[in-house]
């Protein structure tokens, strides 16, 4: 299923034209996804679509909280990934709302595991929808595009 939201981000997040359902379907199934997956990366899909349109979600807060990680999150959420989002907080590119819509998207995923690269694409999706919102928000798609396109480790300072 993730490789479907792959391709629909690659292919139709940054234009302004969007097939309806039914025809990005017969595309997804022409192009080799099996039904399943691709109503599987609808849903997974429309959720994100609904939450990013929340304008609270890209507020920031006015207190700081501390994130308890459950235990089944532990299990499917990889160690780096969890690095890779705690690292995003800190450095103010998410927000604590922004980082639950991560992890909730994280876990809604149906593989027994989620990457760093999944988790990538996963803030990537979400901090595509923060840049639509003000021009202040896009220097934190870039971050996020940057570290998941570009193969070489970032150089910490």
């Amino acid at each position: 299923m993730f490789e479907v939201l792959v391709y629909m981000f690659e292919n139709y997040i940054d234009t302004h034209f969007r097939p309806d359902e039914n025809t990005l379907s017969q595309e997804l199934y022409a192009a080799g996804f099996d039904e399943d997956d691709i109503n599987g990366a609808f849903s997974w899909f429309n959720q994100l679509e609904l939450m990013t349109e929340q304008a609270t979600i890209y507020e920031k807060p006015n207190h700081v909280s501390t994130r308890i990680f459950m235990a089944d999150e532990l299990k499917k959420i990889t160690g780096e990934s969890i690095g890779f989002i705690l690292f995003l907080v800190e450095a103010n590119i998410l927000n604590s709302a922004q980082r639950e819509l991560v992890l909730d998207l994280a876990m809604n995923l149906p593989q027994s595991e989620v990457s760093i690269e999944e988790m990538r694409w996963i803030v990537l999706m979400i901090t595509w929808g923060a840049s639509k919102s003000g021009p202040d928000k896009t220097k934190e798609y870039l971050f996020i595009e940057d570290a998941l396109l570009n193969k070489q480790k970032p150089t910490l300072h």
